[in-house]
């Protein structure tokens, strides 16, 4: 999966090797006893991983024989946090953590047991670099992991004004990829969110009476998606006039019902002038024009 590194991305992975230098280039010891050694370094091991968010994912350490494991360590570093470190040491049945809050990012099960370490539920931002240190008898092993999150997009796409149609991949982790069929005049906007993910909007205009039906196709690392529109003729009524001019003339309908009422308490007394007539026809006639017009507004 190709990665697109960012400047946050870059001053993360400078930490981390910062971190892992002076972590093996400086000795250990616990109780006078050497656990590491900067003349043996650590046989080492790396791997990208991705994790769909709302789920479960389990890392493990280097396959080592647990008889001969002395220490084992996690170290993690997330971008945009402190560094965290869990830790087990064997001869003491001890564990022991430093700057660890997340409290979805555990131990699998008992670290004497299995050394494991679990994220339940895998949110929006623990993206970041998953370090396993282990000290045995035969040597050091240490294997880093880079967890990047996957977060599906929910897609949408809908009809504006004029022949031209709204496609959006919204919270989207990394971002989606729009494409339209057939081509058309399209304009596309990225937006990040607080929590990493991205909304993509793509706004696409067709001229031609031409085209009658198009297709939004959503490209993303969680799966894809297309959704079909029908365009409507230029010389067509815009979306919703006909839903608009319903709701006028039932608008309409009532208030002449209503003044009806009005008219037969006011006007239709006992032989009416016909002044009195006159004025109202004047005002039911003024109160449906301004009914209609504040419709249209």
């Amino acid at each position: 999966m190709v990665y697109t590194w960012r400047a946050s991305d870059l001053r993360l992975l400078l930490i981390l090797t910062v971190f892992l230098v002076a972590d093996s280039a400086v000795s250990s010891f616990v109780d006078g006893k050497q656990m590491l050694n900067s003349s043996t370094p650590p046989t080492e091991g790396s791997s990208s991983l991705s994790a769909l968010v709302n789920t479960k994912v389990v890392l493990p350490c280097p396959p080592i024989a647990y008889t001969t494991l002395i220490l084992v360590t996690w170290k993690i570093m997330i971008r945009d946090k402190t560094p965290c470190s869990r830790a087990y040491r064997k001869d003491q049945n001890l564990t022991t953590e430093s700057n660890c809050t997340d409290e979805t990012t555990t131990w699998a099960s008992r670290p004497d047991q299995n050394p494991e370490l679990q994220i339940d539920p895998v949110a929006t931002t623990p993206d970041g670099y998953y370090v396993c240190q282990a000290v045995t008898s035969e040597g050091n092993f240490q294997h880093v992991f880079h967890l990047q999150v996957l977060v599906p997009p929910e897609v949408t796409l809908f009809l504006s004004e004029n022949r031209t149609a709204v496609c959006k991949a919204d919270a989207g982790k990394p971002a989606a990829q729009i494409s339209w069929t057939p081509e058309g005049v399209c304009v596309l906007e990225e937006e990040y969110q607080g929590d990493g993910t991205v909304t993509v909007l793509s706004v696409c205009h067709w001229e031609g009476d031409n085209v009658f039906t198009v297709t939004c196709s959503v490209s993303h690392a969680t799966g894809n998606k297309s959704l079909n529109l029908e365009l409507l003729p230029k010389d067509s009524i815009t979306p919703g006039r006909d839903a608009s001019e319903f709701m006028l003339l039932l608008y309409i309908t009532r208030t002449a019902m209503i003044f009806q009422m009005m008219l037969d308490w006011i006007c239709h007394k006992p032989q009416p002038s016909p002044s009195t007539s006159y004025k109202c026809i004047e005002i039911l006639k003024k109160y449906i024009f301004f009914s209609v017009l504040t419709m249209h507004n």
